[in-house]
């Protein structure tokens, strides 16, 4: 068992709601965990368990990971703690009870790649969203949640940002389905509660009439105010259930024996108590391209090398960016270094609406659908590419590409149905050569190779947008060993001799992926934008910002950075905190990259 520090002692021994604070790695997951194990030895009653929340899948695969080392909690006590996801434990509640609140009885989820092509025609209609004034930004989201409202109640398609909302509507309306709940979790352990939006807090609310709260939060890292994190969420909760406030502030876990801590509080204040820090690399560089990758594959190659020769298992580096752009040209350039360097084998934690999409597409010509509609069906699914693979926010070039392509298809049709020649000018040829190609191949039962068939025959064909399809779906890691998807089409195969369901099969994978719970932490080099780190701990991690441009001698922009523009804008409050969680994510060591002639502002002191 760990040694405890008076503070985690105390925590085990206080009873009702209670509110844990603490910075990162202060060991507030571990006394939880270690509290709920006491729980459930001490104060449960058969059939019910203490059910521990959190936002992220990674979050609650470390939580898990953590409970089957913990040697003091045993099997028994294992079996009754339950860890997910707010968004698994809603969609469970609605899927029961959704009919209380205006749902039909039979749901499905609207996944985030769908839910982008069903308000693509909405979103398209607009400009970025940085040159929206607050009126038009306001009448757009009234229109999303129109058509979000419509698609649920009429079509029973359900999107994630509906679960809170219709959960909060529901708990506060039945005295019956909330009693149900709480009967079967008595105690609810409530993980970044910092981060918890409006709707999320009135399910809170709920659950505590009947449930004792257990809530852990850093008040230092609430990054998440784009999506309704109050800075005053924490008093809410003192304010409403009374709680036993317990501070770990003092502590440190993770990254003990070095001063990346340290080093993370001094960011937030600005102000550097120490020249150097143990534990934090500072490696500027040369503001180009070439010199700044050149830069950062050097970074990461010494820093594998020293994760490897520490004989570590399942070692993990993470390479942090400011933007999900910089995500993309970062994973670019490990997959494909300059000069004699090889490529580095990683990871990258893009958005995934365009490479679910591109899966799709794969996953359709696996199928070698030999009917007359096949190619129709095809171009279709490029079109839904197109709306959705921007997300939240798709472009005209996008919407207009879909247009075209239908139109296209429409003439093509019409040629074949008089007998005619389909135009050699069409955009649809080179689109249907692959199609073609695709149909000849033989495929072989083993699905990780024939998916990858698939992709080259559209990575070197003569349509420039599959070649983007067949880049987008490298990012899917879903055709490992053991994965439900790789499973789903090698039983396909033997039931068959095709791939006759695997349009079918991938989407219902991607549905369970989100859902599940069973993920191992990240190994290995992994990419991800700093928001996105958010919950994760790594052995190492290198911070990499963008680089101003210059036109003689003058910045003329400067995009790709830590803090926008690279200017001080009054105190900076979530900068500081977006950038401390970053740093404080590695147990070992942080190494910090930023241009050599335009330091991050805030690596520099606080102006006077």
């Amino acid at each position: 068992m760990v040694d405890l520090t008076e503070a985690q002692k105390e925590i085990l021994q206080a009873v009702g709601h209670q509110l844990v604070t603490g910075g990162p790695g202060s060991g507030k997951t571990t006394v939880s965990i270690l509290k709920a194990a006491k729980i459930a030895r001490e104060e449960l009653k058969p059939g019910q368990r203490i059910l521990f929340l959190s936002f992220a899948r990674a979050t609650v695969s470390r939580v898990l990971e953590a409970i089957d080392e913990e040697s003091a909690i045993t099997r028994e006590e294992r079996q009754r703690i339950e860890v997910d996801t707010y968004h698994s434990f809603f969609w469970r509640i609605l899927k029961t009870h959704g009919y209380l609140v205006g749902f039909p009885r039979r749901m499905t989820i609207l996944t985030p790649p769908n839910e982008a092509i069903a308000l693509s025609a909405v979103r398209s209609g607009y400009k970025a969203a940085k040159n929206l004034s607050d009126e038009e930004k306001a009448e757009k989201r009234a229109k999303e949640e129109a058509e979000r409202v419509r698609l649920a109640t009429e079509e029973g398609k359900v999107c994630f940002d509906l679960f809170a909302d219709r959960v909060a509507t529901l708990l506060h309306g039945s005295d019956k389905v909330r009693a149900l709940v709480s009967t079967m979790y008595p105690y609810i352990t409530l993980d970044e509660f910092q981060d918890t939006s409006a709707d999320q807090w009135r399910v809170v609310q709920a659950l505590g009439a009947n449930s004792t709260l257990i809530a852990l939060a850093d008040p230092e890292q609430r990054i998440f105010d784009f999506i309704g994190a109050d800075p005053e969420r924490l008093n809410h909760f003192k304010a409403d259930f009374a709680p036993t406030v317990h501070d770990l502030a003092g502590d440190n876990h993770r990254s003990k024996g070095t001063e990346i801590a340290l080093f993370g509080n001094d960011i937030l204040t600005g102000n550097f108590r120490q020249k150097e820090y143990q534990g934090i690399g500072y490696a500027p560089f040369a503001s180009n391209p070439n010199q700044a990758y050149a830069s950062l594959v050097g970074q990461v190659l010494q820093a594998r090398k020293r994760l490897v020769e520490s004989g570590r298992r399942d070692w993990s580096l993470a390479i942090l960016v400011p933007t999900k752009k910089m995500t993309r040209m970062v994973s670019d350039i490990l997959r494909e270094p300059f000069g004699n360097v090889p490529s580095i084998s990683h990871s990258a934690a893009v958005d995934m609406e365009g490479p679910i999409l591109a899966a799709e597409i794969i996953a359709f010509l696996l199928q070698k659908c030999g009917h007359d509609g096949s190619f129709d069906e095809f171009v279709e699914l490029m079109c839904s590419y197109f709306h959705g693979r921007g997300g939240t926010a798709p472009t005209k070039g996008d919407m207009d590409e879909a247009a075209r392509f239908r139109k296209a298809l429409s003439k093509w049709n019409e040629c074949l149905a008089k007998g005619r020649t389909t135009p050699g000018n069409s955009v649809l040829q080179g689109t249907f050569a692959v199609h073609q190609a695709t149909a000849a191949l033989t495929f072989t039962g083993d699905p990780d190779a024939d998916w990858v068939s698939v992709r080259d025959v559209l990575d070197t064909g003569a349509c420039e947008r599959l070649k983007d399809v067949a880049k987008d779906v490298r990012n899917v890691r879903l055709l490992e060993r053991g994965t439900q998807l790789r499973q789903g089409l090698a039983q396909d195969w033997r039931d068959v001799g095709r791939y006759s369901n695997a349009l079918a099969i991938t989407r219902q994978s991607f549905v369970q992926e989100h859902f599940a719970t069973a993920h191992k932490p990240e190994s290995g080099v992994v990419v991800m934008n700093m928001h996105k780190a958010k919950g994760k701990q790594f052995d190492e991690v290198v911070i990499f910002e963008g680089w101003p441009k210059r036109f003689k001698g003058e910045i003329v922009a400067n995009p790709d950075r830590i803090v926008f523009g690279n200017v001080h804008d009054g105190v900076m409050t979530q900068a500081r905190q977006n950038f401390r969680v970053s740093i404080t994510r590695a147990k070992a060591r942080t190494t910090i990259m930023t241009p050599r002639d335009d330091v991050c502002v805030l690596l520099r002191p606080v102006p006077a």
